[in-house]
C-alpha cells in the first residue's frame, strides 16, 4: 500500500517500496499539500543523479555516508548530518556505504505520488 494524502498514522512496514533502480529505493511516508517526508535507501555505490526541482529540501542522513553535491559545493556527510537545498539548485549524492536518508520537501512532490 502507498500512503494517502494527509493520512494521520503511517506504519513503516505497511508502506510499499518504490524501486528507483541503481541501488535506490524509497517510501513516501507522509504528505499534505505543503509538506512531504520520504524515506530513501541508497546501496553502496548508488548515485542520486544531479537534478533540480522547485521544492525546498532538507535531508537527514540516518545512517551511512555520502558525498553530497549542492550547487558548486561538495561535502562528505555521515550519519546524523543534515543538508539544505534551496529551490532549483542542482544537487545529487553518491553513497560510500549503504545509507538511509530522510527527505523533507515543501511543497510536497506531486511527481513522487504513484499513479492510481
Amino acid at each position: 500500500m502507498f500512503v494517502q494524502k494527509e493520512q494521520l498514522f503511517i506504519e513503516f512496514q505497511k508502506i510499499d517500496w518504490e524501486d528507483k533502480g541503481g541501488g535506490v529505493r524509497r517510501k513516501v511516508m507522509a504528505y499534505g499539500d505543503q509538506l512531504m517526508a520520504v524515506y530513501a535507501e541508497f546501496k553502496r555505490g548508488a548515485v542520486g543523479a544531479l537534478h533540480h526541482h522547485p521544492h525546498l529540501q532538507i535531508t537527514y542522513i540516518e545512517s551511512g555516508s555520502l558525498t553530497v553535491h549542492i550547487g558548486a559545493e561538495t561535502k562528505m556527510l555521515r550519519a546524523g548530518d543534515f543538508y539544505y537545498i534551496s529551490a532549483d539548485v542542482i544537487h545529487g549524492v553518491e553513497a560510500h556505504e549503504d545509507s538511509v536518508l530522510i527527505d523533507f520537501f515543501t511543497p510536497m512532490r506531486e511527481d513522487f505520488i504513484p499513479a492510481t
